[in-house]
């Protein structure tokens, strides 16, 4: 049988093992592929994105799901809320240790995260009694905020402290991103209790109304952004799990730094509003062009979309019909824009460590 060489797989057991870190895996791997021409004959170094291996993967985490939702019904009868999720995190953690770290399998490292997050969460809301007192309510948007203020944000610290653990021993890239959620969920938990009221949801996140929340939401963005950027110099060639860290967390950052500017210029209504919305977006576009992250772009403009549809009504499709339109065109010619841009830029600190632009083609 034929020499497969040294393989991406190889290169993160060894990196799991600690016999090498992840910017050791990123060169080596980028010189084995230098001396086979393999860079050279990629044609506009496409963003890689992997969710499963092969359907045996998506077969296990069929039986995961079943498995996870039969231990639920089971521990809803005993209505013991402290103990269940406790004996679900150990249960997951070492289910953990086989699939994730023997097997090396994708799509159950991504399944058995979300379970064990939620698991936290619910271990969460049994202490968060002894921490906060019970709400009184009395309409719905008040029990809304009430519950935020009381279990939310202990909730969402105990699933963030938990996935944190969990990323640290297991390293999957997906934690990051559901620990990014629970930070934003616990933020908004902590800052509620400043006594801000809101008429609708849509207050929450505009820069006019009560509450820090909105200026945080965009403050986080830009922290998981940086974050992102981090990892992505640490592996310019993108053949580490340092790359698909930074994956998860551009896919929470844009929605987050989005929300706010567009939510705000949503509600004004006004025609120069939208204009400004479309220069936020081909700003966003220009960045992510030059970062040469297509996730970054697509889940900003994806949050767009979904509240063009929840703050305007009549204009939403025309919006989005022009959204699209940019997407495919950037999209098209993303090696091209990539290219220009590049050369147009001046030299910044971190450029030489962005993925290479030289050896993109920059012809029709």
């Amino acid at each position: 049988m034929a020499d497969r060489g040294l393989t991406k797989d190889d290169l993160r057991a060894a990196v799991s093992a600690g016999t090498i870190s992840e910017s050791q895996a990123a060169s080596v791997l980028a010189l084995s592929e230098a001396r086979r021409g393999v860079r050279e004959n990629i044609d506009g170094l496409n963003e890689p994105f992997e969710l499963f291996k092969g359907f045996n993967e998506i077969f296990i985490v069929v039986g995961l799901g079943i498995l996870f939702g039969g231990y639920i019904g089971v521990a809803a009868l005993f209505e013991e809320l402290l103990i269940g999720p406790i004996i679900a995190m150990v249960s997951i953690w070492f289910l953990s240790r086989y699939f994730i770290r023997t097997r090396r399998m994708v799509a159950p490292a991504i399944a058995l995260a979300l379970m064990f997050s939620s698991s936290a969460g619910v271990l969460g809301l049994a202490v968060a009694p002894m921490f906060a007192p019970d709400p009184t309510v009395a309409t719905e948007i008040e029990a809304y905020f009430a519950y935020s203020v009381a279990y939310q944000p202990i909730s969402a610290t105990v699933a963030a402290l938990a996935m944190i653990g969990f990323w640290y021993v297991f390293r999957v890239p997906f934690a990051l991103f559901l620990i990014s959620i629970s930070v934003f969920m616990a933020v908004f938990g902590y800052t509620s209790r400043g006594g801000a009221s809101f008429d609708n949801f849509e207050q929450i996140f505009l820069l006019t109304s009560q509450g820090p929340f909105s200026v945080i939401t965009i403050a986080l963005g830009f922290v998981a952004l940086f974050i992102a950027l981090r990892f992505d110099m640490s592996d310019p060639h993108r053949v580490t799990l340092n790359a698909s860290n930074a994956f998860w967390l551009h896919v929470i950052a844009a929605p987050a730094i989005v929300n706010t500017v567009a939510m705000t210029l949503f509600s004004l209504g006004s025609t120069p509003a939208l204009i400004g919305v479309f220069l936020f977006v081909l700003l966003m576009a220009v960045f992510a062009i030059a970062i040469d992250r297509r996730s970054f772009l697509i889940s900003g403009v994806g949050y767009i979309v979904a509240l063009a549809f929840t703050v305007i009504e009549g204009q939403a499709f025309t919006i989005i019909m022009i959204l699209g339109a940019v997407l495919v065109l950037i999209g098209a010619k993303w090696e091209i824009w990539r290219g220009r841009i590049m050369r147009t830029l001046p030299n910044f600190p971190g450029k030489d460590r962005l993925p290479p632009w030289d050896q993109q083609k920059d012809t029709e």
